[in-house]
């Protein structure tokens, strides 16, 4: 078992209990999916709302979408969790959740790059984007594959490291705020987290790719015998 599966174990362990009560009070899979969807349109609107104040120092609204990114990824975790234990698992149900988290990212990532953009801070957004084209890329390139055979998992950089990143990324940036008195020097902290993200999800698509090119040459060579 890999330290990830391990980190997992763990924190299916402290969540089941939490599960197990959604599923007494009537909590779909569904229903968590579509939560966590509405928290990360809530983070974005920080993001978003929050751009004006950083011309004055305050950082607070990008602590507070950290917070909320961090928390919404929670419910990442427990929707599978319903699913399973409450065997309420389904094909739409998967297909639901995959389609919500692409516009949970797609939407949190569009207001980090427009907080950026509208205090003239282009390398952030300019990083931002290329990290919101890596993040969409490591699904795309695993589902097109599995669309097409082939199983396509695994890599440095998937849906909850993109996630605990991010939002870490930002509750450093807005908490080390407090004692830097320079705010472009906290908000470079984010920066750098968000390119970290950005080239290990980029990577990890290309990375994909290239094990899904040698697993279809394996088949057709198999087919080929």
């Amino acid at each position: 078992m890999t330290a990830r599966e391990r980190a997992q174990q763990l924190i299916y362990l402290i969540i089941d209990p939490f599960v197990r009560l959604l599923i007494r009070c009537g909590v779909t899979p569904n229903g968590v999916t579509t939560i966590g969807l509405l928290l990360n349109i809530g983070a974005a609107v920080l993001f978003v709302v929050g751009a004006p104040a950083y011309k004055s120092g305050r950082l607070g609204y990008i602590t507070a979408g950290g917070f909320v990114i961090l928390f919404a990824g929670l419910f990442d975790m427990l929707d599978g969790q319903v699913a399973r234990i409450g065997k309420m698992s389904s094909k739409f149900g998967a297909m639901y959740d995959s389609v919500l988290d692409r516009y949970s990212e797609l939407i949190v990532l569009s207001a980090i790059t427009y907080y950026f953009m509208y205090n003239q801070l282009f390398i952030g957004g300019l990083i931002t984007l290329l990290t919101l084209v890596g993040s969409i890329m490591v699904s795309y390139v695993r589902a097109r594959a599995e669309g097409l055979g082939v199983e396509c998992k695994g890599g440095l950089m998937q849906r909850p490291e993109r996630v605990v990143l991010t939002g870490v990324g930002a509750l450093a940036c807005g908490i080390s705020s407090y004692w830097i008195t320079e705010s472009y020097v906290s908000m470079w902290l984010f920066v750098g987290v968000l390119a970290l993200v950005g080239l290990l999800s980029n990577l990890t698509a290309i990375g994909r790719l290239n094990r899904s090119r040698r697993s279809m040459q394996r088949k057709e060579e198999t087919h080929a015998e």
